[in-house]
């Protein structure tokens, strides 16, 4: 098994803006110094990460670099992202290729299009002025998951919800879109996992999520840090040493740095490399969140 020596987390931010407040990078090196926010001059955009990933690749960093959005649809449910659109893609990077094109025209790689195509957002809850809207494709309160949304809930990871929802403060769904966005404009550049094999050298992605680093460094109920002290403690679980101290404590930082730590610490277990139910073909439809085993 592949033994990286830096890792960093994007904790991401599907907002329709140039420069959306929820986006931070932090990166760890190896051993237990304590992980350190990257900062961009006025705040990261989607551009801006794009650009850092392509630097990376360009340098061949030796660098696991973790995004916390899910890297495709529910597919394995019904044998399609939308069954009733003759064109659904058949694979997670044709997904990727058809979110970009239908979201061709909108700035900052955002991905707001998709809820005005008749075919598309039927399957999504999402907003229209002050009105919610559930499709019939949504199905039920929760909306559909992917098979590794529901082993994350069943070995109680983490929340995990539908992609399929853009309503409320715990959805994933923009983020999500305007990830697979990011991930189609990157064009190989860097291998995803669990799409693409481990590469011998150079960086490489993989999808996160926050919470269950939150979770295995002891944090319950609410998983979010907003001081130095509760900040400290969850990277001490960890291993790690103390951090620097920030100038704001935000959900977004502090989630970036503990996960940046973590996976440090979890690239180590081959278990969440090799997920028994994440056959294959799930690994090319729908992908995999790095922890659930």
């Amino acid at each position: 098994m592949r033994r990286f020596s830096r890792f960093a987390c994007f904790d991401w931010s599907g907002q329709a803006v140039e420069r959306p407040k929820g986006i931070a990078l932090a990166i760890a090196g190896a051993g237990a110094k304590a992980p350190a926010l990257a900062m961009s001059a006025n705040g990261w955009s989607r551009e801006d990460a794009l650009g850092w990933l392509l630097d990376r690749a360009a340098e061949k960093a030796d660098l696991l670099i973790g995004f916390d959005f899910s890297a495709a649809l529910p597919f394995v449910d019904h044998g399609s992202y939308f069954p009733s659109w003759p064109e659904s893609p058949g694979n997670a990077r044709s997904l990727w290729a058809a979110i970009d094109a239908l979201c061709n025209a909108e700035p900052h790689l955002s991905a707001s299009r998709l809820t005005g195509h008749r075919h598309l957002a039927r399957h999504f809850r999402y907003q229209q002025g002050r009105t919610t809207i559930t499709g019939e494709g949504f199905e039920g309160g929760r909306g559909r998951l992917r098979i590794t949304e529901k082993h994350c809930r069943q070995q109680q990871r983490g929340n995990a919800v539908s992609c399929f929802n853009l309503v409320g403060a715990a959805q994933v769904g923009k983020s999500s879109l305007t990830g697979m966005r990011l991930l189609h404009r990157l064009d190989g550049a860097i291998p995803v996992w669990p799409f693409d094999p481990v590469p011998d050298t150079g960086p490489m992605i993989l999808e996160i999520y926050t919470s269950i680093a939150a979770r295995d460094a002891g944090l319950t109920g609410r998983t979010k840090m907003r001081d130095a002290i509760a900040l400290d403690a969850a990277l001490d679980a960890l291993g790690s040493s103390a951090h620097a101290p920030l100038g704001r404590y935000d959900d977004h930082s502090t989630d970036a740095l503990l996960t940046a730590a973590w996976m440090r610490q979890a690239a180590g277990d081959i278990a969440f490399w090799k997920p028994a139910a994440c056959t294959d073909s799930i690994a090319q439809q729908e992908g995999w969140t790095f922890g659930v085993r």
